[in-house]
């Protein structure tokens, strides 16, 4: 059994990390450089100013904006004043974001004007605060309003890459037991400096980043765009020991790392993205980290699998680690992911048949995720259900023929999707970003030598990069 939580709320966790990390270095933003004592008040502060707009406890706090101290401190205010947290994609349109505020029922959107030089727009009778430009944050008389385990903390919209997103409920007490486990297998300590690449609208950036670093006591270093330049500089400068993303971060690194000082780098996380074993091997030899963590999450569990201190670099690339404390993970006939335990959501809101088609009536989430568990009870995923496509009566998952194509060594990120065929029904269609001299024809070959044949793309596309979401997955909508 897990020991007791020391805090009911997120609000209890910001005001306990004051007391025992005082003027540690909470957030480190620019010129900003805020303690847990500081942030602890200026949180305070903003929970007043939410309350003397008209937010009580229950509702709800829309924040459209970029990684920031900012968004920090109107996210934990609002929890703080007893609201629910909402927060919004920054890639998303208008249309897209006044969506999600209307259908979360928010009572203001936080955002931050100018960030990719846009305006951000709120629906008609809906309030906007802009977090830099309106003098609004800390500017409350101090509030913290009592708010327990079992309270709604958080709305978080799946992302929306396979039809409208629907809104994940979670409770205060679901994070902070899931994120204190998380911190003990990324190795996350008190003092690390944690550089957030993930955005903190997504449960990497928000609950594995900021919520994890306020547990443990680490700086957090937010970064509100992917910018390789940018996060070597604060690397060597700020001297970071933290720094997850997705695969394609660590090729970056890899690729530009001479010349700077990355010696302080110890712990990376990465997802569920299939990863080559020769690039974990670099990570953990060619740059300083001495800890790779791989894991397996989504909006409606949060992480729900993890790989261990010590697992060999083909477990770590070729699994997402073994199932987190409380949870049971198992395959459906079909080979769908099933998830049962204490993190799994409380529902869609406001949507009881989309909830009811996800959780069955045992409890078992219905991930859409397909996979295997191997002997030593890893999961591995192999695609999406809706991912997969039939070639002459064979099931083939892009997510596995990606993983192949991965090793070529030539090859730097891959995506596959199923595409017409008047003989088979459907082949594989590869769209490809190298990293060196490779042909259509060679590619093929080389696919024939290791995969069945129903597996082999029929064609390949050569590009210059992917189209990615915020949260760094390929948006296979736009393929084709």
């Amino acid at each position: 059994m897990t020991a007791p939580m020391p805090w009911r709320s997120i609000p209890e966790l910001v005001r306990d990390a004051a007391d025992r990390f005082g003027d540690a270095e909470a957030v480190v933003d620019g010129d900003l450089r805020l303690t847990f004592t500081g942030l602890a008040a200026q949180v305070r502060r903003t929970a007043g100013a939410f309350a003397s707009v008209g937010v009580r406890p229950g509702d709800r706090v829309a924040v459209w904006a970029p990684n920031s101290a900012e968004w920090a401190i109107a996210a934990f205010g609002a929890l703080t004043a007893g609201a629910v947290l909402v927060p919004v994609n920054t890639r998303f349109r208008d249309e897209e974001a006044h969506d999600i505020v209307v259908r979360s029922g928010a009572k203001v959107l936080c955002v931050e004007n100018g960030f990719l030089d846009r305006e951000f727009t709120g629906p008609p009778g809906v309030p906007v605060i802009d977090l830099r430009a309106d003098g609004f944050l800390g500017s409350g008389e101090p509030l913290e309003h009592k708010v327990g385990a079992d309270d709604l903390a958080d709305i978080i919209f799946t992302s929306g890459t396979t039809g409208r997103p629907k809104g994940v409920m979670t409770t205060h007490g679901q994070t902070l037991r899931l994120y204190a486990e998380w911190c003990d297998l990324a190795q996350l300590r008190q003092g690390d400096r944690y550089l957030i690449v993930n955005p903190f609208f997504h449960i990497f950036g928000y609950k594995a980043g900021l919520v994890a670093s306020v547990i443990r006591g680490a700086t957090v270093l937010p970064l509100a765009v992917f910018d390789l330049d940018r996060v070597l500089d604060l690397v060597e400068r700020e001297r970071v020991t933290v720094l997850p993303g997705p695969p394609t971060l660590y090729h970056s690194l890899l690729q530009a790392g001479s010349g700077h000082d990355l010696s302080s780098l110890r712990v990376a996380v990465t997802g569920s993205a299939d990863i080559p074993v020769e690039l974990v091997r670099r990570i953990t030899t060619e740059l300083p980290f001495t800890h790779l963590m791989t894991g397996y999450g989504l909006t409606e569990a949060g992480t729900v699998t993890a790989s261990r201190p010590g697992d060999p670099y083909e477990a770590v690339a070729t699994t997402v680690g073994k199932p987190c404390e409380g949870f049971e993970v198992r395959l459906a006939e079909d080979q769908e992911v099933l998830v049962r335990g204490y993190s799994v959501m409380l529902g869609y809101l406001d949507d009881p048949e989309a909830t009811a088609e996800a959780v069955d009536a045992d409890g078992w989430l219905h991930t859409g995720d397909l996979g295997e568990i191997d002997g030593d009870g890893r999961l591995r995923i192999v695609g999406r259900k809706k991912d997969m496509f039939v070639v002459g009566g064979f099931n083939a998952y892009p997510a596995e023929i990606e993983g192949f194509l991965l090793r070529h060594p030539a090859v730097a990120q891959a995506a596959v999707i199923g595409v017409p065929d008047a003989r088979l029904g459907q082949v594989g269609k590869a769209f490809v970003v190298p990293r060196g001299t490779v042909t259509e024809d060679g590619l093929i070959a080389w696919a024939k030598e290791r995969m069945a044949g129903f597996k082999v793309p029929r064609q390949v596309e050569f590009r210059t990069e992917l189209p990615l979401n915020a949260t760094g997955k390929v948006m296979k909508d736009q393929l084709s």
